[in-house]
């Protein structure tokens, strides 16, 4: 976020906790997040932070992501299959969007 800030671009913020994470709840690992950062004008994903439970396993849908130059909006359409893990990613892009359906809808601007 700070990169991209540092180049002039305004960012939104996708935050989705494992606290909140029905998998993450099952098999006691709840403890940290996901996090989607995205160019404020068109939501295109920028950086993606992923601590917590199989965070390594995570991390290559948020590279992709990247790669292919992806807007939140790809990822919160694609099927997350329930109740997995990545569907933190989902859910932290719906954030990103303001369109969260398990936390707050707040769209979080920088």
């Amino acid at each position: 976020m700070e990169e991209a800030e540092a180049k002039g671009r305004k960012t939104n913020v996708g935050k989705f906790p494992f606290v909140v994470s029905g998998r993450a709840m099952a098999i006691g690992e709840t403890s940290g997040f996901v996090k989607i950062v995205t160019d404020a004008e068109d939501d295109r994903v920028l950086g993606v932070h992923i601590v917590g439970p199989e965070a390594s396993d995570l991390i290559s849908e948020a590279a992709l992501a990247i790669e292919m130059g992806a807007y939140a909006e790809d990822i919160a359409l694609t099927i997350h299959p329930h109740p997995t893990l990545s569907e933190a990613v989902m859910e932290a892009a719906k954030h990103a969007l303001g369109e969260a359906i398990h936390i707050g809808n707040t769209k979080r601007s920088h």
